[in-house]
């Protein structure tokens, strides 16, 4: 019994000792590992990827961390996955996608607002009386009656006229010269016009009673005399409003008040003459906005020679700009507004649709200015591009920054300035400002300019950025009468 035990016990020592070396061994060894990645059609695999975070790369394939789903192999030779997104042809007219094709141009900065029609309140007249008596007549006239120059009001009978001409007509007699001057100057001081004294004086016969006459033609505003009534001297009688010209009161929203100017032209129709344009001028822009509605008033002169236009009528207003500007122009519905930024999908050339980060200026008839973001020529989608963008935000692609925009080729340069009636040169950047730059730059054959300094305006503040005195720089720049306006600017290592 005991030789058996310890035979048992010799074993269990001996296969313990064999299963120890053999783990020892095998933990020595080394572990085999996969120098090369796996191939699909002849193709080796860079990475994998999880197709909704793209830009984060794996060595191996397995489970995405960030999506319970497989990741993916991006083969050699398969364009990038953030370089933008594929939609096949075919697809294309199904989603109704269409194109416009960024182009430089001249933006209207027309406003298009409504107003009403007012009276011209510098052309007033106020008719007084210039001494009291009594009202003898009226002639039937009204508030609201549109009267001519002359129209008569009220006959009124001054009886401190009657004592007053029968004293100067008994001086008159006398022949005494400077008694009859005397008297004449007291007849004017009592409000008698020297017309009125002239025809005393002419016919020996007095004159007590005055017709009260509106000095201008328009519309009797107020009427303050009636038959027998007794009037004072400064007492008014009567306003009236004159109709040769008249106030058009327009509201500009706030946003655009940056577009008007005094002076500046302006178009109305009227409801009540369709189809038919009157023609004014902003004659003053009120100093107080609408805190209801947001706007400033601006006031337009427009002339009424027929009296046509009556205080009250309504009439759609456009206001042209009295000064214009070229530059980048896509179409409205091409921007896609997120409220934090503004992007449109841009078209490569390789049919690939990535998104661009643009910013904005002026907007009118359908078009919006593009201050940086994009180039001349390049392709945006204008329809459809709402569910091109959603599939990029799918993709995890993220948008082209406004200040990266890839440059074109100097050919395409050379040939969009021709194009445009720009003039290319270079030069030495010599001073700075927020809306010029100083050059000096080297000769402009096209033109006849030799090399000289000069002070050009900058179309866009942002042309500047990253600019500083002493640069050298390649620039275009176009001619508006006696300005010259810089569309381009980069700097450059060649010498001015």
């Amino acid at each position: 019994m005991k030789n058996t035990t310890a035979a048992l016990l010799a074993f269990g020592v001996a296969i313990v000792a064999a299963v120890g070396g053999f783990g020892i061994a095998t933990l020595r060894a080394p572990v085999p590992t996969v120098t090369t990645a796996p191939e699909k059609d002849g193709r080796q695999v860079l990475y994998w990827y999880d197709p909704m975070v793209p830009n984060q790369r794996f060595d191996k394939p397995g489970k995405s961390p960030f999506m319970d789903m497989q990741l993916v192999p991006k083969y050699a030779g398969e364009p990038d996955a953030a370089s933008g997104v594929r939609i096949d042809p075919n697809l294309t007219q199904n989603l109704g996608i269409r194109l416009a094709v960024v182009q430089r141009g001249t933006l209207s900065e027309a406003v298009n607002v409504t107003g009403v029609i007012s009276f011209n309140e510098r052309d007033v007249a106020i008719v007084q009386t210039r001494s009291g008596g009594f009202v003898e007549r009226t002639y039937n006239t009204a508030p609201g009656d549109i009267v001519r120059a002359g129209a008569p009001l009220a006959d009124l009978y001054i009886s401190e006229w009657a004592g007053a001409q029968t004293e100067f007509l008994a001086l008159v007699r006398t022949g005494e010269a400077e008694l009859i001057e005397a008297s004449r100057l007291r007849l004017r001081n009592l409000g008698m016009s020297p017309e009125l004294i002239a025809d005393v004086e002419r016919n020996g016969a007095m004159r007590p009673v005055i017709t009260i006459s509106t000095p201008l033609a328009g519309v009797i505003q107020t009427l303050s005399v009636r038959p027998g009534m007794t009037v004072a001297a400064g007492m008014t009688l009567a306003e009236v409003n004159g109709l040769s010209t008249v106030w058009l009161n327009a509201s500009v929203p706030e946003a655009q008040a940056a577009l008007v100017r005094i002076g500046q032209t302006a178009r109305a129709e009227l409801t009540a003459y369709p189809g038919e344009n009157f023609t004014g001028r902003i004659a003053a822009i009120l100093p107080e906005a609408q805190t209801e509605s947001r706007t400033l008033k601006v006031r337009i002169e427009l002339p009424n020679p027929a009296a046509r236009l009556r205080p009250g009528m309504f009439a759609s207003v456009q206001l042209s700009s009295m000064e214009s500007r070229t530059s980048l122009l896509v179409p409205s519905e091409a921007v896609i507004r997120t409220g934090r930024r503004n992007l449109v999908m841009v078209v490569s050339e390789d049919g690939r649709y990535q998104p661009a980060e643009v910013q904005l200026g002026r907007e009118a008839q359908g078009q919006v200015e593009i201050l940086s973001g994009l180039n001349e020529g390049e392709k945006v989608v204008v329809s459809g591009q709402f569910l091109i963008d959603s599939e990029a935000s799918l993709a995890g692609l993220e948008a082209r920054s406004s200040q990266q925009v890839p440059l074109a080729s100097a050919a395409q340069q050379t040939a969009k300035a021709a194009a445009a009636g720009l003039h290319e040169t270079t030069g030495r950047v010599e001073a700075l400002t927020p809306e010029s730059v100083t050059l000096s730059h080297a000769p402009v054959p096209a033109i006849g300019w030799p090399a000289m300094t000069m002070s050009f305006r900058l179309e866009n503040p942002q042309l500047a950025s990253g600019l500083k005195v002493g640069d050298r720089v390649t620039f275009a720049f176009e001619q508006q009468g006696s300005a010259q306006i810089v569309r381009r600017i980069a700097k450059t290592g060649g010498a001015p």
